[in-house]
């Protein structure tokens, strides 16, 4: 088996290159490169390791039919279109935790600078003035900073804020009271913290909530005097209103490291002389890229190697230890979900999967993952785990995931049920021995493995059946290797599955249907274990 192959597209330490040849995974720096080199590239390749330089969109996806995961070295993917990604089956991560404590630092240090004037002093003093009067600083201990974003950063930051003498508080839709009592500050809603906060930073990414978060508006409402700090994403601040909030003296300073459009060249806000600005150097320590470059690695690695999946963003999250354990119930909803897929040729209105016994206690959104991905596959050209749930989106197709936590005859229970507009179909599968059995086709019961080729007949329950189907297989040289039965009730419905050495023709499968008492016959592949 050939290595998997990772693109190293952006600058990155290299000690990236180390583990991925230590993990066994072949990856190329591939030094700068622009747009239309990317695109001719990225098509030999299973991973693409990047920055915030290299711009991941839906055009470079459509040249990427190997691609199978984006590793972003930091936490920001405002560069990856990750729609696009999710849409062509490629997972997205990045490390959220590997710059937090540096990036928390440098907003930290814009913080100290801007209260005390430093850049401004350090040119002035360099320049053979003596200015001492001109810059006057504010003290931090007892000023109260509002934190906006009380994640990862944003929880450094307050614990090492508390320690120079601030008090906090914290505006954050996700924050718990308990949380905030733990952190020691003081959790309060956006209008409370505008307008109270002597200092804000601002630490949560951009999306469409949070784009001009700090608005024309909410600059209005801040408290005269106040400070404000973006180590955190550009567009999270109008940069034209806050110019004006700064010109006309209501708000005292602004430091910031992002900018709305980067690199930031030309500014009105550089013209300012109490703007602090950095060029995005939040997360730019060698620790830092140091940190990033190898957990981005090991987690593509991971991924590449053994299907674990840490730090997704369009994904579920899946350790290498869960995975190993949940391979063969995965195996188990691959088949459960495969053989609904190949029987049901109508639109699919809803899907249900029900989890029993010890499949209960399991990360089951991997598992229904797998269940739509193998159902998908017999109506769509392509689908994985990453975009089956989107594919079922886009086909109006209602996800119900379920638990039952009745008692049962066998240990684990995972049962599949669709839905189309004519009719229904359901089937529940277990594990014996760490393999997978159906034991429940329809409501009737049976134990059946199932083989790469299998039968799969419905008849009526009557005498003779089981014989002409042997006698009919064995005139089409069709070798049976197990059979399993099973019926509802007397002379009611009944399921024969057959395991067969290799696929049959139309002609043999037309033979059989044409027996009497039976109702149908399917021919069902499924891969080998």
């Amino acid at each position: 088996m050939s290595k998997p192959r990772v693109l190293i597209a952006d600058s990155m330490s290299s000690q990236a290159l180390s583990v991925f040849d230590d993990r066994g995974v072949e990856a190329l720096q591939s030094g700068k490169l622009s747009a239309d080199e990317l695109m001719d590239t990225i098509g030999d390749f299973d991973g693409l390791a990047i920055r915030s330089t290299t711009n991941v969109t839906a055009e470079l996806l459509e040249r990427a039919k190997k691609l199978k995961v984006v590793g972003r070295a930091g936490i920001g993917v405002d560069n990856v279109d990750i729609p696009a990604c999710t849409k062509n089956g490629v997972v997205v991560m990045n490390t959220p935790f590997g710059n937090a404590i540096t990036t928390a630092e440098h907003a930290m240090a814009m913080m100290l600078a801007l209260a005390r004037h430093i850049p401004q002093a350090n040119d002035s003093t360099q320049a053979s003035k003596w200015e001492k009067s001109k810059f006057m600083g504010m003290e931090l201990t007892g000023k109260l900073l509002g934190i906006i974003g009380a994640g990862n950063i944003g929880s450094i930051m307050a614990k090492k804020s508390i320690g120079y003498g601030l008090r906090v508080q914290a505006y954050d839709p996700f924050l718990t009271e308990e949380r905030a009592d733990t952190m020691g500050i003081q959790k309060v809603d956006l209008d409370s913290l505008l307008a109270s906060s002597d200092i804000i930073s601002l630490h949560v990414p951009k999306t469409p909530e949070t784009a001009n978060i700090i608005s024309a508006s909410a600059l209005n409402k801040m408290k005269p005097g106040s400070l404000l700090i973006n180590c955190a994403r550009g567009g999270l601040v109008d940069e034209l209103a806050l110019h004006a909030a700064l010109t006309s003296g209501h708000l005292k300073g602004a430091a910031l490291d992002v900018f709305e459009v980067e690199p930031a060249r030309d500014n009105p806000l550089f013209e300012l002389d109490n703007v602090i600005c950095t060029p995005h150097l939040g997360a730019s320590t060698v620790e830092a890229q140091e940190k990033v470059a190898v957990q981005i690695a090991d987690q593509m690695s991971d991924y590449l190697l053994s299907g674990a999946i840490n730090n997704a963003l369009n994904a579920p999250n899946l350790s290498a230890e869960e995975a190993k354990i949940l391979k063969p119930y995965l195996q188990l909803a691959q088949r459960l979900g495969s053989f609904v897929g190949q029987l049901t040729l109508d639109p699919i209105r809803s899907l249900t999967v029900t989890y029993g016994g010890e499949a209960n206690g399991l990360n089951i959104e991997p598992l229904t993952n797998q269940v739509i991905q193998s159902l998908l596959e017999h109506h769509s050209s392509f689908v994985n785990s990453v975009n089956a749930r989107e594919l079922a989106r886009e086909r109006n197709i209602d996800i119900i995931e379920a638990h039952n936590e009745g008692k049962d005859e066998y240990p684990c229970r995972i049962s599949v049920a669709v839905e189309t507009e004519s009719r229904s179909r359901n089937i529940s599968g277990t594990l014996i021995k760490n393999r997978p059995r159906v034991i429940d086709v329809k409501g009737i019961e049976l134990e059946s493995e199932l083989g790469e080729h299998m039968l799969y007949i419905t008849n009526a329950d009557k005498p003779g059946v089981v014989g002409a189907i042997g006698t009919t297989t064995a005139a089409s040289g069709i070798n049976i290797a197990k059979m399993h039965l099973g019926r509802d009730s007397h002379g009611g419905n009944a399921i024969v599955l057959l395991e067969i050495d290799e696929a049959p023709t139309s002609e043999h499968l037309e033979k059989l249907r044409d027996l009497p008492n039976i109702k149908d016959v399917r021919y069902l592949q499924f891969p080998g274990l």
